[in-house]
């Protein structure tokens, strides 16, 4: 069934990856990007992981395995939540679904078998806890810009217009069963939708023809580097924290025990964050893991880099002490300038 959906996607110019198996652009990436930030444009996000977690204790369980509190959200409603290592130590951005009688995890591409396997060691024999892995039976796909309001009204789906992020609903779009939920996986209004792999064709062609620009992963890895959305392997590791990668939208500070709860809570008691994801805006390109330098002085590291419609852009964590915008900076060979990225927040809460 997915086949269908490539061929679709080759037939309106997609060039997709070998390696990935997925559209990497389309050949519009001036017109997609015009579509993100004064139209709509989709985006298939039918590679990143998908975990069904279903049981009596699903929700004690992912309450306690993650950052954000998971007891005070009922069917419909959602978040985005971290899951760290005992010490706080990130291993990945997901956005959680709470539906009747499951939560859906919307894992970064790749990861859902590795924090099905974290997950697992951490279900002992009274838990009423079971994970699979849905990403083979599902596709998702999301929609980025102003206009996406106006694409679903026209679709039937006013219901989830202006709900809150994660807040999501079992619509019926153009005759296809399709769950909506609130939010692009970027600090940029927009909607993320979920079917099975034999719907998946006809959903991509409905958003299509309602006038969605597709957009592939080489326009969305700018914007994410844009945006500042962390990921795992490069700003999301064992050497971070959620709170140094601005993720404080991800953290309950009230919601009591939770794997990492102490150092995160030690950290923000006494303001002990001291280091922070940043934008580099740069000359030419830079290699991540590269060394941000102010003068003689090392400042911070690059852990992301490419070149975009703006020129080239990186993500790097820097020094708290060091943090400012407009900061002049030099990365290898490069000259750079930080920049605030709209997806993180360093204030205090």
């Amino acid at each position: 069934m997915m086949q269908q959906l490539r061929e679709q996607q080759i037939a309106v110019g997609a060039v997709v990856s070998a390696e990935a198996k997925v559209p990497t652009s389309f050949g519009n990436d001036t017109a997609a990007l015009e579509a993100v930030q004064h139209g709509v444009a989709l985006y298939d996000r039918s590679h990143w992981g998908r975990i069904q977690v279903t049981g009596e204790d699903r929700i004690r369980f992912l309450h306690n395995q993650t950052t954000n509190n998971f007891n005070d959200l009922q069917p419909g409603q959602g978040c985005d939540t971290v899951f760290v290592t005992s010490t706080a130590r990130t291993l990945d951005l997901v956005t959680a679904y709470v539906l009747d009688d499951s939560v859906l995890l919307l894992t970064s591409p790749g990861y859902s078998q590795h924090l099905i396997d974290w997950m697992d060691r951490f279900i002992f024999f009274a838990d009423q806890v079971e994970l699979k892995d849905v990403t083979e039976t599902t596709a998702s796909f999301s929609l980025l810009g102003p206009a996406s309001d106006e694409l679903l009204q026209k679709l039937g789906a006013d219901v989830i217009v202006g709900q809150p992020l994660a807040s999501h609903r079992l619509l019926s779009l153009n005759g296809i069963e399709v769950r909506v939920g609130v939010g692009s996986g970027l600090a940029i209004p927009g909607y993320t939708l979920f079917t099975s792999t034999d719907q998946a064709a006809s959903l991509w062609q409905t958003l299509f023809a309602a006038t969605a620009i597709p957009m592939g992963e080489q326009l969305w890895q700018q914007l994410r580097i844009e945006q500042g959305r962390p990921v795992p392997g490069q700003e999301l590791t064992d050497d971070y924290n959620p709170l140094e990668a601005g993720l404080w939208h991800t953290i309950s500070l009230s919601k009591g025990c939770y794997i990492g709860q102490e150092t995160i809570a030690r950290l923000h008691t006494y303001r002990g964050v001291k280091q922070q994801l940043w934008g580099i805006r740069l000359s030419q390109p830079a290699e991540p893991e590269a060394v941000v330098m102010v003068g003689d002085e090392k400042v911070g590291r690059l852990t992301s880099c490419m070149q975009t419609t703006d020129g080239y852009r990186g993500l790097a964590y820097i020094r708290t002490k060091n943090v400012e915008p407009g900061l002049q900076v030099k990365v290898g060979d490069s000259e750079g300038e930080l920049v605030a990225l709209p997806f993180v927040n360093h204030e205090y809460l």
